[in-house]
């Protein structure tokens, strides 16, 4: 019997390059994203370039009613898993009282509730022949309290403590989970943007998404429980676990103030290529 690796937020710069690496090692996929035509045109991409099964629902993983029916439609197929990639998420940069209530109701409900019950949901239905590996989509904001995105960096810190406790709960059940922490990727033109006004210092932590998919799933076959790309980032997280949380605050503070001022620079362009098919 087939048994499949759920993505969520398949369609996004971070959730193709994680489809791409996961079709190209010969995995069948069950994809899951907000609208069903590019679903459906990466899927049928995958699957005739890599001749792996690929399944996919549309899902808008904020909303309950939603989550039910794709959960009730995979019961259904009766299909099984052996892993789960939660890439689902949302970002918001700006002063907190910039945001109105029901964006910030939907960054919660898409990064915590819809992670949260996919997980649960996934969990239930896992191929029990198998190692269950889970990746979370973190981020290295999730280590420092951070001004500008206070929602979003809470959200992620949820996601990093979640996974380690889950981690270490489902141990015994033959249950891995990996907290994915990246640094900026540039995904979309918001995160292109971001990172440019970040000047040299985004420059220089951003990383290639087909790489950090690679490595990711590099980590998560080998149950490390959080992944850092990029020896940079690791050293910025280990030197920043050193000082106290509220001059972090203070400093990012005044670094995202300085940022928003200037001018932004040219900033890396997602690229992501399919890769040749392995023999």
């Amino acid at each position: 019997m087939t048994s499949y690796v759920m993505i969520s937020g398949a369609t996004g710069g971070l959730g193709k390059a994680f489809a791409v690496e996961c079709a190209a090692r010969g995995y069948a996929l069950y994809l899951t994203d907000l609208r069903p035509a590019p679903l459906a045109l990466l899927a049928a991409a995958l699957g005739r370039t890599y001749g792996v099964p690929v399944r996919w629902q549309a899902c808008d993983l904020t909303e309950s009613a939603q989550r039910a029916a794709l959960f009730e439609t995979i019961a259904a197929e009766r299909v099984s898993f052996w892993g789960l990639v939660n890439v689902a998420g949302l970002d918001h940069e700006g002063l907190f009282l910039e945001q109105t209530r029901a964006r910030i109701r939907t960054i919660l409900r898409l990064n915590i509730e819809g992670s949260l019950e996919l997980t649960h949901a996934l969990l239930g239905l896992r191929d029990r022949a198998t190692t269950f590996r889970i990746v979370n989509v973190a981020s290295l904001a999730a280590f420092f309290p951070m001004p500008y995105k206070a929602t979003y960096a809470a959200s992620k810190r949820f996601l990093l403590d979640f996974s380690l406790a889950l981690a270490a709960e489902l141990a015994a059940d033959d249950v891995t989970v990996t907290a994915l922490c990246p640094a900026g990727l540039p995904t979309t033109p918001d995160c292109v943007d971001a990172i440019a006004a970040q000047g040299w210092l985004g420059q220089i932590t951003t990383q290639n998404i087909g790489a950090v998919a690679a490595g990711t799933l590099e980590a998560a076959l080998r149950g490390r429980p959080v992944y850092i790309p990029g020896a940079l980032n690791r050293l910025l997280q280990t030197v920043g676990g050193l000082i106290p949380r509220s001059l972090i605050a203070r400093l990012v503070n005044a670094r995202w103030r300085a940022a928003r001022q200037r001018p932004a620079a040219p900033a890396p362009q997602p690229t992501l290529a399919f890769r040749p098919q392995q023999a």
